[in-house]
């Protein structure tokens, strides 16, 4: 390939989604972050990095024949094909590549494939989204090695704030700098027990975004039912203003900014 081929190629952004503990309300607002990119007219892709236990393509109504699972497998014995061939499309603008159907393939995927699927995916798309567990294990390090932006899911929960500062004091030690963090005020309205200055004096970290109580849907289950995209519904710009904003904010600042890689 000619060096003025090379620079033809796509080259989108990375961002995985990981969190000290679970159910902070990381799978909900990666569709909600897609369905911006969608708005400002941007490729994306999920994929959902959570193995043993991802719901992306549960939450978007959507039958997956093929998985990372599928993709692995093939890039490491030398049959991947076309990409396009192992993802499921959400409409014009939206793929996923969904967690495999069966937890017991989860523990077939080879790490060292992680890196080779998202640059694939990132010359094709804008925005790759990835959701994971939060577990540090050698799949979940790939990820991180190989995005360009880790976004970290925090929550006004003492166990959860106790957790995201060991985390960060490991990042930070092993010397990885680009990560954010976004406060969700939707995943538990009801509690707040610390003040944003006292969050930011527990985590020893500033937080960069914060989602608001506004976001909070109590029947989010049966939208979840229908495939629905809260982001995407037609009001949402107006009624939910605030976090409107945030998501476009971190959208551009994903695709402006440079990584520190």
């Amino acid at each position: 390939m000619k060096v003025c081929d090379i620079m033809k190629l796509k080259k989108g952004k990375s961002m995985c989604f990981f969190s000290a503990k679970g159910g902070v309300g990381k799978t909900t607002n990666i569709l909600n972050f897609a369905g911006i990119f969608e708005q400002l007219e941007k490729k994306v892709l999920i994929i959902d990095m959570d193995l043993y236990s991802g719901g992306i393509a549960l939450y978007l109504n959507k039958s997956c024949d093929k998985s990372v699972y599928n993709m692995a497998f093939d890039i490491m014995n030398g049959s991947f094909t076309e990409f396009n061939n192992y993802t499921v499309k959400v409409d014009n603008y939206i793929d996923i590549l969904a967690a495999p159907k069966d937890p017991r393939d989860a523990n077939k995927v080879d790490a060292r494939c992680i890196k080779t699927i998202i640059d694939k995916a990132c010359s094709i798309y804008d925005a790759v989204l990835i959701d994971m567990n939060h577990a540090l294990d050698e799949i979940n390090l790939s990820v991180i090695d190989a995005v360009n932006e880790i976004m970290f899911f925090i929550t006004n929960d003492p166990l959860d704030l106790k957790n995201i500062r060991s985390l960060l004091s490991i990042f930070d030690s092993l010397g990885i700098k680009n990560y954010s963090l976004l406060l969700n005020n939707s995943r538990d309205p009801f509690k707040s027990y610390f003040s944003l200055y006292e969050m930011r004096k527990i985590i020893n970290h500033d937080i960069n975004y914060s989602l608001s109580v506004d976001l909070f849907l109590k029947d989010m289950e049966k939208l979840i039912m229908k495939g629905a995209i809260v982001s995407l519904d037609r009001k949402f710009a107006d009624v939910m203003s605030d976090d409107y904003k945030t998501f476009v904010l971190m959208a551009t600042d994903l695709l402006e900014r440079d990584s520190l890689k």
